[in-house]
């Protein structure tokens, strides 16, 4: 993109802020965001809704990658829930809709639940039980996500592939 893909607009709102406020209507607040600067925590508190309850985290090892990522956050202590929901900021066409059906989706021996296209896997918007995925993830296996996730025990929702567009470059917008 050029720029932070975070602060692009699309329909007059940043991306962070669509994302958040989608996590927000489908109850998965308090929003934990990662940032790998302290100045972004001002630059996206900015943009994001100031009623939405967001805890902003910074990465021990700035742009190290997400599975590096997932597994520092979940490893984190104040991170109890028993499932937590990925969310990049460059999908800016979700719903609280698509949120909501990860979670109707989750089964009770899935580790987790993620979206396709009928394509492609999306994993990094899968609803996670963090507890299991983080041992699966913390044995050094550095295959891509959506590989090492196939062969966890998950569920997949078909959802419409222009709610679950990547923002990659600016011809994405138009």
């Amino acid at each position: 993109m050029g720029r932070d893909k975070a602060l692009v607009e699309v329909d007059g709102e940043a991306c962070i802020a669509r994302v958040a406020m989608a996590l927000a209507e489908a109850g998965r607040e308090p929003i934990r965001i990662a940032v790998a600067d302290p100045d972004d925590i001002e630059l996206y508190g900015a943009v994001i809704d100031p009623s939405i309850q967001v805890e902003w985290v910074l990465d021990a090892e700035p742009h190290s990658g997400p599975i590096e990522a997932m597994i520092e956050a979940f490893e984190d202590p104040l991170v109890d829930e028993e499932t937590v929901q990925l969310a990049p900021v460059d999908v800016p066409w979700v719903n609280s809709a698509l949120f909501a059906g990860l979670e109707e989706s989750l089964g009770p021996s899935d580790c987790l639940s993620m979206p396709s296209d009928g394509l492609w896997a999306h994993p990094l918007l899968a609803l996670v039980r963090p507890e299991v995925v983080v041992r699966r993830l913390k044995g050094g296996d550095r295959r891509p996500l959506h590989v090492q996730f196939a062969e966890m025990e998950h569920s997949v929702m078909l959802e419409e592939p222009s709610m679950l567009r990547n923002l990659n470059t600016p011809e994405d917008l138009e």
